[in-house]
C-alpha cells in the first residue's frame, strides 16, 4: 500500500489491495481483495521507465473516492479518477483515467469503462457491459447487462476522433444492445434489449430492433421510467 495515500476513518481495506499515486478515501469504505486504486497510465509509466525512484515512492495524482464505497475483489481504478459517495462494484471491474462518476452509483461485474469519461449521479451499468472512451452519461441512467458502447466510426480505416453516446438523464439501455459511436439516447428514451442503434434516440422515445427503429413509449413505460 502506498503511504502516501490518505485514509479517512473507519476504512476497512483488505492487506492484498495495491495502492499506487496519492489517492484519497472517504470515511467507511471497503476494499476487499486485490483491488488495485490508482493504477498509473501509460504516461506514469513511461516516466518511471526513466527514473530511478521506486513506484511507491513516486508521487502522482491517484484515485479520490467518497465516503461509504463498496469495491469489490479484482477491481481495477486507474490514477486520476474521481468517484462520489455510495459508489458500488461487482467483481473485476476496470475503470481508466480521466473518469469522473457521481454519486450513488453501481458497476457490475466485468464492466470496462474506457476513461475520459463522465457518469452521472444514480447510475446502473449492469455486468459486462462496455463504456468507452469520450462517453457522457447523465443522472439516472440504467445500462443493462452485456450492452457495448462504441465510438469509432471507421476502425483501422479512416482517421476519426473517437466520440462515445451521450446518455441523457433518465435513459434506460436494455441487455445485449449496441449504440454506436456519437449517438444520442435522449431523456427518458428507452433502447431494447438486443437493439442496434445507429442514428440519435429522440427524449421519450423507444428504439427497437436491428437496425433500430423510433417509435413511441406506451404510457405505462413512460410512468415507470420518469422521476
Amino acid at each position: 500500500m502506498n503511504l502516501n495515500s490518505y485514509l479517512h476513518q473507519n476504512n476497512r481495506i483488505h492487506k492484498s489491495a495495491q495502492m499506487y499515486g496519492k489517492n484519497s478515501i472517504d470515511n467507511d469504505c471497503i476494499i476487499l481483495e486485490n483491488v488495485i486504486i490508482g493504477y498509473p497510465t501509460n504516461k506514469i509509466i513511461q516516466e518511471l521507465s526513466n527514473s530511478t525512484i521506486p513506484i511507491s515512492e513516486y508521487e502522482f495524482k491517484g484515485t479520490t473516492i467518497g465516503e461509504n464505497a463498496v469495491i469489490r475483489s479484482g477491481s481495477i481504478i486507474y490514477s486520476d479518477v474521481e468517484i462520489g459517495n455510495n459508489f458500488r462494484s461487482g467483481h473485476n471491474i476496470l475503470i481508466r483515467e480521466h473518469t469522473t462518476i457521481g454519486d450513488n452509483v453501481l458497476i457490475g461485474t466485468n464492466v470496462v469503462v474506457d476513461g475520459n469519461t463522465t457518469i452521472g449521479n444514480n447510475v446502473s451499468i449492469q455486468s459486462n457491459a462496455y463504456i468507452p472512451t469520450n462517453t457522457t452519461i447523465e443522472d439516472n441512467v440504467f445500462i443493462g447487462p452485456c450492452a457495448v458502447l462504441t465510438n469509432d466510426k471507421y476502425p483501422i480505416r479512416k482517421k476519426y476522433k473517437l466520440k462515445g453516446p451521450t446518455l441523457r438523464f433518465n435513459a434506460s439501455i436494455g441487455a445485449n444492445s449496441t449504440i454506436l459511436p456519437g449517438v444520442e439516447v435522449g431523456e427518458s428514451a428507452m433502447v431494447a434489449a438486443g437493439a442496434l442503434v445507429t442514428k440519435d434516440v429522440p427524449p421519450r422515445k423507444l428504439a427497437i430492433g436491428v437496425p433500430a427503429k423510433i417509435t413511441m413509449l406506451s404510457d405505462e413505460l413512460l410512468t415507470v421510467n420518469s422521476i
